[in-house]
């Protein structure tokens, strides 16, 4: 799959990002490549020297999904979500989570092919910023809603398939 153009950000609203990229493949194949363990750790490995040695996938709705990275001194970091919406090839729901006091994150994946070019949308919903959710203490939850916006580092998957996305 050859890149057809570089990955655009937008901001729809305070709670958005949309990370959007049109590649020269099949939708079909662009689905696979996004929902299949075997292709996944070949093109979503963020930083050289990473690898994947964790990628489980139940795609189903309420399907579990973990990621864990490795670098190559040791060094690990995962994520981990939940299917809400499964429908081949066109779209992906589901959440995210990074762990720790991260918020999670709610990614919609939307596939759309014209003249044998997909154009991936992946949307990353931030929950509302400030207060506290599931334990976290007061505020952090909009310190790192705050961080995340501004570092454009809001999901792995959108800013992963900014980099490495063929």
């Amino acid at each position: 799959m050859d890149s057809a153009g570089a990955t655009a950000f937008t901001t729809p609203s305070d709670r958005e990002i949309v990370a959007t990229r049109i590649i020269k493949a099949p939708r079909r194949l662009v689905f696979e490549a996004w929902t299949d363990p075997r292709h996944l750790p070949h093109w979503m490995l963020g930083p050289q020297g990473w690898t994947m040695p964790v990628c489980e996938i139940d795609l189903r709705p309420g399907g579990a999904w973990h990621f864990v990275w490795r670098r190559s001194e040791g060094t690990e970091m995962g994520m981990r979500g939940v299917y809400r919406e499964v429908t081949p090839p066109e779209r992906l729901v589901s959440t995210e989570s990074w762990g720790g006091d991260w918020p999670e994150t709610l990614n919609t994946l939307v596939l759309s092919e014209e003249n044998g070019r997909t154009t991936i949308r992946n949307t990353v919903l931030l929950p509302i910023e400030g207060g506290s959710r599931r334990g976290a203490r007061d505020g952090d939850e909009g310190r790192h809603v705050r961080e995340l916006r501004s570092s454009r580092r809001v999901s792995g998957r959108a800013v992963m398939i900014a980099r490495m996305m063929p």
